[in-house]
């Protein structure tokens, strides 16, 4: 693994420089950027525009990672645009991330995208990523991640996170960890960016299910009466209050107009115009199985508080976890709600053993065992589930994305979100 914009920039540069050729916007953050990138990419696509939509990891194919109006980059596109990168990759060797970034801009040029929403990969100062010069820059969250990488302190990570902010581009964020956000206003300020928060937005639920949540939501001096937001989970709230903080500005700086029509048909139909799958996901009916990416404390916390909310527990936990993540918290969030434990360990180096995950799981009433594989385990909780009692799998997108490929494959698969 390699930081820095040398490598992007020189491929970008072999492509005639893509990334120049479409408006952005800019999207970091420890939590919630992917859901946040897809709500606003809903509801440009809902709008009429043709959006690009660039987030990483995948779940199950590569192509997932570069979409336009939800719909993933083609494989002869790949091809073509690999065989055009091939003598640069050959000589400048590039990272995975700086040559599928590369692929993504010059799809996006190529097809004539009116916009692109970007998420970065890891970080933001130094990700390849942040060549975009964008409309608005976006800042989710900040949390302890990737501490090895990206520092060891709220306030490292949070000026790692602030690196994507530009010289007079406005920065919207849901931050509101005080040291951090002492950190975006400092480099706000030294770059002239204006800095938007959420501040004193409200919310009024309505309704909440594994189909999404209805809300009365306020934010700014826009006010949005029964909004349906097809993202299941209290914490998508706060996400679509960032997307839409983030659309008033885009109209403030922009000649991009998006209607409230367009907003409501955009985060009613998330899923739909995106292909964003893995949030709090109910993809099978009988037994019900329940797929979630939440792969850090932060996360776990969220996506726990959501599923007590919606009356879900006893549960069979499918449940693997990567090296670089706090184990023993994120455990100790999702023990309460778990009958069952099947700890498994994802097809990546990264990944704990599933020793290690079951060991890790220490009340006694809960039945712990670790399968040989995701797909094991996802099999070993389908056969130890009553067709009522629900099955999470959560902990990785890895983990995630291998349950994916396995039920999709059994073709015992029926996604509903």
């Amino acid at each position: 693994m390699k930081f820095g914009l040398e490598g992007i920039s020189k491929l970008l540069d072999a492509l005639g420089n893509p990334h120049l050729r479409f408006p952005s916007i800019h999207i970091a953050g420890t939590n919630g950027k992917g859901s946040t990138a897809s709500m606003l990419a809903a509801v440009f696509t809902a709008a009429g525009y043709r959006t690009g939509l660039y987030t990483s990891p995948h779940l199950v194919s590569f192509r997932e990672r570069i979409r336009i109006d939800g719909k993933p980059i083609p494989q002869r596109a790949v091809a073509e645009l690999m065989s055009r990168l091939g003598r640069y990759i050959r000589k400048q060797r590039p990272t995975f991330f700086e040559a599928t970034t590369a692929l993504g801009f010059a799809w996006f040029a190529k097809q004539a995208v009116d916009i692109a929403i970007i998420e970065t990969g890891l970080g933001g100062r130094l990700d390849s990523t942040n060549v975009v010069r964008p409309i608005v820059s976006v800042i989710t969250s900040i949390g302890l991640e990737h501490t090895d990488i990206l520092g060891d302190t709220i306030e490292k990570i949070a000026m790692e996170k602030a690196g994507i902010i530009k010289k007079g581009i406005p920065c919207v964020t849901a931050v509101d960890d005080r040291q951090a956000l002492g950190v975006l206003k400092q480099v706000c300020k030294e770059r002239r960016a204006p800095l938007v928060t959420l501040g004193g937005h409200t919310v009024a639920v309505r309704n909440e299910s594994l189909k999404g949540t209805i809300v009365h939501l306020k934010v700014g001096k826009s006010r949005y009466e029964s909004l349906n937001i097809s993202l299941p989970g209290r914490f998508q709230i706060r996400n679509a209050a960032l997307a839409l903080a983030t659309i008033d500005q885009v109209s403030n700086a922009s000649e991009f107009r998006l209607s409230d029509r367009s907003i409501r048909a955009g985060l009613s139909k998330i899923q739909d115009l995106t292909g964003l799958a893995g949030r709090l996901s109910l993809i099978q009916q009988k037994p019900p199985i329940i797929v979630d990416v939440a792969h850090n404390p932060d996360g776990m916390i969220q996506l726990v508080a959501a599923l007590k909310r919606l009356g879900i527990k006893d549960l069979v936990l499918v449940f693997g976890v990567m090296k670089d993540k706090d184990q023993v918290a994120m455990v100790r969030s999702v023990e309460p709600i778990a009958a069952e434990v099947i700890a498994v360990a994802a097809r990546t180096e990264r990944s704990r053993s599933a020793s290690d995950v079951a060991a890790a799981f220490t009340k006694g009433k809960i039945k712990v065992s670790a399968a040989l594989s995701v797909s094991e385990g996802v099999r070993l909780a389908i056969q130890h589930s009553s067709q009522r009692t629900p099955i999470l799998v959560t902990g990785s997108h890895y983990v995630v994305g291998e349950a994916l490929e396995y039920l999709t494959t059994k073709k015992n698969l029926t996604i509903s979100g």
